[in-house]
């Protein structure tokens, strides 16, 4: 007995609600942008990637360029607000058109549906589409408070690596899936560091209950290496990498490329030996050796929760870092503790950005008349290191000096690319993974080289500073300028006991005297 058209289209709509695939290949058209309104015939990549993100609730999709995974996610989407009720669908990108754009997929494929398989529309604008049986998807811009007021079906976060204040954004949205929604975060790669790619890294590693899902270039079946070819020619070998390789090492624009700081983590990162203070935040690699010249360079918090006092021990003729700290405490207990350690170490060249909050922190050390303190030029228009150690020693010219390391709008760029010189010849010996992965979010906006925005570049900019000074330091002391007595080779040998010791504050830089006595420090380290 023949079927009535009314048990087809019931048998089709069962078809449909249970099989996606099936759903969008039969029913679903796309716009092309050169052939127009085409049906959406789904290649075996896209099928197997559209089971994998029926089978986890979140995934993370890294992906090259242009394989229509935006596109099967709008497919994906329609087919959970047709064939479920109440699901809030929220989509969040770059900028709000980007997001828009996914919406727009999903109303030309719902506006292209038959009439029987289509939903009672009850919104429908720009940003939002919403059905009657209570299912909607929305788009909206990047925000830190995106998707913090509503109980989330499904999260979807396009272009994810390029998302400003991700993290913050990921935090809020957690809350609102906690009851049951799921998440799909989908991009190319931008660099490493950044959300996108520690959700990568751990869903690789089966840590965070992402399902990881991998679409090279080579999957589309229409692409040969001539069109991969082409993307160099077209986008240069660095955005070809980003688009089409899945690379996160060649892609990004940090300011020490990626390959480089790969490098540093395999041969030279390795564990410190001991981790002193009561945060357990001052790291050593070596001790102190009298015969060696050392320099601090420091960075001082600008007192927000998120920022970080930092300093690096520097053996200045290998340019090997020794010791670092990176931690939160009160200014002048941090001036102090520098004071301190400089002292231990042979009374190392301190140089203290006296930027902001500096002031604060240098002021345990011109009060305690510390013997080599690093000045600047107080003329912001000299930016020559060489010139700011000379007058330093200069009787005369001390007044035109002031004590610190001023960073202005000069001293920046030539410091930054200092840093980026030390690193690309690998002429320095970086032992530290906190410097390393603060230089993997360190990236150019513009013309500025900054941290990605929720990422902190203390550690750059101390050991930036280092690098600058440090240079300089060395090029006088091969003009003849005996820096032996007067900078970075005044040594201060200490044969007496460590900074444990219960000895005279004498032979203890933990311990300083003071009007009211003497005042043990060594709860800093």
């Amino acid at each position: 007995m023949a079927k009535s058209l009314k048990d087809v289209i019931k048998l089709e709509f069962s078809k449909c609600a249970k099989d996606p695939v099936h759903f969008m290949k039969k029913y679903c058209y796309i716009q092309h942008p050169h052939k127009g309104k085409i049906k959406f015939n789904l290649y075996p990549f896209q099928e197997s990637t559209l089971t994998s993100l029926r089978s986890h609730d979140y995934s993370v999709i890294l992906k090259s360029r242009q394989l229509g995974i935006s596109t099967l996610s709008a497919g994906y989407s329609l087919w959970l607000m047709l064939f479920h009720n109440d699901k809030n669908i929220l989509v969040i990108a770059t900028k709000q058109e980007v997001a828009k754009n996914l919406v727009t997929k999903v109303r030309v494929m719902h506006d292209s549906l038959p009439g029987w398989l289509k939903g009672n529309c009850v919104e429908d604008n720009k940003l939002s589409l919403r059905f009657s049986n209570g299912s909607q998807i929305k788009a909206v811009s990047s925000s830190g408070d995106a998707g913090r007021s509503e109980a989330l079906s499904l999260l979807i976060i396009d272009e994810a690596a390029f998302v400003d204040q991700i993290d913050e954004i990921w935090a809020s949205a957690q809350q609102t899936l906690a009851t049951g929604g799921g998440a799909i975060v989908l991009s190319t790669p931008n660099g490493t560091g950044n959300f996108f790619h520690k959700t990568w890294v751990g869903a690789e590693a089966g840590t965070n209950g992402f399902n990881p899902i991998k679409l090279h270039w080579t999957l589309h079946p229409d692409r040969e290496q001539e069109w991969r070819d082409k993307q160099d020619q077209l986008l240069g070998e660095k955005m070809a990498a980003q688009e089409c390789d899945c690379d996160f090492i060649t892609s990004g624009y940090t300011v020490v490329s990626g390959t480089t700081l790969q490098w540093y983590l395999e041969n030279q990162v390795k564990e410190p030996i001991e981790k002193r203070g009561f945060d357990g935040n001052y790291w050593f690699w070596e001790y102190p050796d009298y015969t060696k010249d050392y320099m601090i360079a420091a960075d001082v918090a600008r007192g927000d929760s998120t920022d970080y006092s930092t300093f690096h021990v520097i053996e200045v003729e290998s340019l090997r870092q020794v010791a670092e700290y990176r931690g939160h405490l009160p200014t002048k207990d941090y001036g102090n503790m520098l004071v301190n350690a400089a002292t231990e170490w042979n009374n190392a060249l301190l140089v203290i950005e006296n930027a902001n909050v500096g002031w604060a922190a240098i002021q345990p050390a011109v009060d305690r008349d510390y013997p080599n303190l690093f000045y600047s030029s107080a003329d912001l228009s000299v930016v020559d290191t060489g010139v700011q150690l000379k007058k330093r020693f200069d009787l005369k010219t001390k007044d035109k000096m002031v004590p610190g390391f001023t960073t202005t709008s000069k001293t920046r760029p030539l410091i930054i690319s200092k840093l980026d010189t030390y690193f690309r010849e690998k002429a320095c010996i970086v032992q530290s993974k906190r410097l390393i992965d603060e230089l993997f979010v360190f990236v150019w906006k513009g013309s500025k080289a900054q941290a990605q925005v929720g990422y902190n570049d203390d550690l750059v900019m101390a050991y930036a500073i280092g690098m600058w000074v440090r240079d300089t330091a060395l090029m006088l002391r091969q003009k003849g300028m005996d820096l032996t007595k007067s900078a970075l080779n005044n040594i201060s040998v200490n044969r007496g006991p460590g900074v444990y010791s219960n000895n005279s504050p004498r032979n203890n830089p933990w311990v300083q005297s003071g009007p009211k006595g003497d005042e043990d420090l060594t709860w800093l380290i």
